[in-house]
């Protein structure tokens, strides 16, 4: 294997995805507009301690903001025709797959930063220094883990853009609300804490409680090692998916 040529390959589709993907309208109605939304609807008007509810918010709108960029690229790039240009060029699957998703966990880290960056500020930040160097492993890799889930979420899709985003919201609404957002994985009981721990998303939350000095159910490094092993199945899925597209010549 030409490793570096698949490593050229990977960083000129994920620098394609970002020059012509990020101005696109619906990265920003999901990935950024709804997020705020959630927040200030569950929040505004209530009494709720900020401190312990902020890991969740951010978990959140690093969640949309990195799963947001993946389902519009090869939608959109089968409706323009492009899909198929380019693996004619010295690209295939793969390196299409990790360049997709490189370009929506670099959105995802670098709006998930600002965030952090001034949700700290607002809210007060008191974690240890210890507990806050978890911090960035985390960053780094539930934005790859969700940006892959969103490539993965596209790559059974057609020529219509707006099939996959609904498709997207059908599952990513669910998610925040069994993933510990809203309702701490501490306080849920029975079939909703077991159902919970399907969820990536749980992970990540619980992650950043513990790197933010909350509660932590599950523990840093299992949460680490869970959002690793949800990458490896969401880049091998979509790998798996846009093979047999690709065979079938659809």
């Amino acid at each position: 294997m030409n490793y570096d040529l698949m490593l050229r390959g990977t960083l000129v589709t994920a620098k394609k995805d970002m020059m012509i993907y990020y101005r696109k309208a619906p990265v920003y109605i999901f990935g950024l507009i709804l997020p705020t939304f959630l927040f200030f609807a569950f929040f505004v008007g209530r009494d709720l301690d900020m401190q312990k509810y902020f890991p969740g918010f951010l978990a959140m709108s690093l969640f949309f903001t990195a799963s947001s960029v993946g389902p519009l690229i090869i939608p959109w790039e089968k409706q323009a025709g492009t899909f198929e240009r380019l693996l004619s060029l010295p690209l295939n699957i793969p390196m299409l797959i990790l360049g997709d998703s490189l370009a929506g966990a670099a959105f995802g880290l670098f709006i998930s930063t600002i965030i952090f960056a001034f949700g700290s500020l607002l809210v007060g930040i008191t974690a240890p220094i210890g507990l806050l160097i978890l911090l960035p492993f985390f960053f780094i890799i539930g934005n790859v883990c969700f940006a892959a889930m969103g490539v993965l979420l596209s790559s059974p899709a057609g020529k219509v853009p707006a099939n996959i985003m609904m498709l997207a919201a059908l599952v990513r609404f669910p998610l925040i609300f069994i993933s510990g957002v809203f309702v701490p994985l501490s306080e849920m009981t029975g079939a909703g804490q077991v159902v919970a721990y399907f969820s990536p998303l749980t992970y990540l939350v619980d992650g950043l409680n513990a790197a933010l000095g909350q509660e932590a159910v599950i523990g840093a490094g299992w949460d680490l090692l869970a959002l690793f092993l949800f990458t490896i199945i969401f880049l091998a899925g979509a790998s798996y998916v846009l093979k047999r597209k690709a065979m079938k010549g659809l």
